[in-house]
């Protein structure tokens, strides 16, 4: 997975858009953040529709895809 982020004033990265395989999808609203013990996680939607939570481990610098879910 390949996450491209905007890095904003306080350095925090936000993930702008990823990409999945082939697929791109770009995102269209950050719904939510929080901070885990270890990790970063953003609840996005993409321009597909669909609902992702994303992790961001700071320390390695990997992203990781953890739940998917598409609107019906």
């Amino acid at each position: 997975m390949r996450v491209e982020c905007y890095s904003g004033y306080r350095g925090e990265e936000t993930p702008r858009r990823f990409t999945l395989g082939d697929r791109r999808v770009e995102v269209a609203e950050v719904i939510d953040r929080w901070l885990g013990p270890d990790y970063r996680y953003f609840k996005v939607r993409g321009d597909d529709g669909a609902q992702y939570i994303l992790r961001h481990d700071h320390e390695s610098q990997r992203w990781e895809l953890i739940v998917f879910t598409r609107q019906a």
